[in-house]
């Protein structure tokens, strides 16, 4: 009978931090160094679902370890290597081709394609973390004010998809994506979410044709106005109703299947910030009005807003709510931070009713005088259409685009979303793997699946 080794538990040799000196080629050398034979270690234990304590413990020390030197690596040098990935920040490089990039340019630096898919492959509570490892190094890139706004510029340009289905759309005046519809009707185009199975939860899928469907509004110059609304879902309890959105998938992000760069940072420095600071079409161009292009947004809630769907809302330049609707940021209960709903939500509702609906989970009804705080119009459910028209034909005005591209820069100066964003990164990813989030997610998983 054959008795296995026992696992080396010995920590890896140099358990300090590199002393680096501040030469980005040697200090590079040092990083790969110290982190090789601590990922060798890792990839020696066993999944973490099958770890003893002792080996869990091991895992966690390791991971802090890389952890700190990749910190200290970018503290020294975040802007010298963000110029070499996008060779001098001559190039516009999307948030998750530059953390690969990263990955294969300065190894240790952030996880390689392998390693993330491998961590994809499981649930999120038996992760070790490894976007975390990609948070530390979004947030150097977003805390620079240089290579933050690079990078907002290169999230700000149209997607690929985009730039390929425009002149179909152009054609036909239709895209039908798995999630999204896209319609125009005259100089107004409708985006609608048809996440019909989850209520119009957020998922990766959703993020990424919001984005394309988005991109395709403000590329198309016969449109002037862009519509948001939720399609009509098949949930028993609002079976053939329009529901505008349920927030996240925690079903997803129990699974393990909500991307950290594609959702969690990506549809903040995507989708979303594209609607409320335009598409950037013309980057050489010095003044920025020349270089993006600008929309005024409707909303139309015929149901609920909650989570995400709510965040999306304070983006909006006109909202339309039925008068039997609500909307609610659950973060206290769901335990992650709502994306910008604290950087923003304040300025429509003042600091007290905003800790009131972020801290202590207060559901906003429309038929509660606070509605108007979040809204601008409440109307009786069956008059929701005719509210979106008469809205759109009053925001397709010349000067609207211009006016809301000036508030913009009052309400949320470019550094001010740079700087929340650098710390939602850290924040977030470290809440995504929190014990009490991953318990939560858990608990309602388990009665998702009793109730068959």
């Amino acid at each position: 009978m054959t008795v296995a080794a026992p696992l080396d538990t010995t920590p890896a040799p140099t358990g300090r931090v590199p002393a680096y000196s501040g030469d980005l080629t040697a200090d590079a050398r040092l990083l790969t160094d110290f982190t090789a034979p601590r990922e060798e270690q890792l990839a020696a234990l066993p999944a973490k679902r099958d770890r003893a304590a002792d080996q869990q413990r091991l895992a966690e020390g390791l991971l802090a370890a890389c952890r700190e030197a990749r910190r200290c690596f970018l503290a020294r040098h975040t802007e010298a290597v963000y110029d070499v990935l996008t060779d001098g920040r001559t190039r516009l490089v999307r948030l998750a081709d530059l953390v690969f990039a990263a990955a294969d340019r300065f190894p240790g630096l952030t996880p390689t394609r392998a390693a993330m898919a491998a961590e994809d492959a499981c649930i999120q509570a038996e992760k070790d973390g490894r976007e975390i490892d990609q948070a530390l190094f979004c947030h150097a890139v977003l805390d620079s004010p240089v290579t933050g706004r690079h990078l907002i510029d290169a999230m700000l340009a149209p997607t690929p998809r985009a730039l390929d289905l425009l002149a179909a759309f152009r054609a036909t005046d239709r895209v039908e994506l798995d999630t999204v519809l896209l319609e125009r009707r005259g100089h107004t185009a409708h985006v609608t979410f048809r996440n019909a199975d989850c209520l119009n939860a957020e998922d990766n899928r959703l993020i990424s044709e919001l984005e394309t469907a988005v991109d395709l509004v403000l590329l198309d110059d016969r449109i002037r106005v862009g519509v948001l609304r939720g399609g009509r879902v098949n949930h028993p309890r609002y079976a053939g109703r329009r529901v505008f959105s349920a927030g996240i998938n925690l079903k997803d992000l129990r699974n393990g299947d909500i991307s950290f760069v594609d959702f969690l940072l990506g549809r903040e420095l995507g989708y979303i910030n594209k609607m409320y600071r335009g598409l950037l079409t013309a980057p050489e161009r010095a003044a920025w009005a020349e270089r993006t292009v600008q929309k005024p947004w409707i909303g139309a809630v015929d149901t609920f807003a909650i989570g995400g769907g709510m965040q999306l809302l304070l983006v909006l330049d006109h909202v339309i709510a039925a008068d039997d609707a609500y909307v609610s940021l659950p973060a206290a209960e769901e335990g992650i931070v709502p994306g910008l709903g604290n950087l923003r939500l304040s300025r429509l509702t003042g600091a007290r009713a905003a800790r009131q609906v972020l801290l202590g989970g207060r559901r906003i009804a429309m038929a509660e005088p606070e509605a108007r705080l979040v809204c601008d119009e409440v109307v009786p459910a069956g008059a929701v259409d005719e509210a979106v028209e008469r809205a759109a034909e009053h925001l397709a005005a010349p000067a609207v685009a211009a006016n809301r591209r000036m508030l913009a820069l009052v309400e949320e100066p470019l550094d001010l979303f740079r700087g929340y964003l650098a710390e939602f990164a850290l924040v977030q990813a470290d809440r995504s793997y929190s014990e009490d989030v991953l318990a939560k997610v858990e608990r309602r998983w388990s009665r998702s699946q009793a109730r068959g």
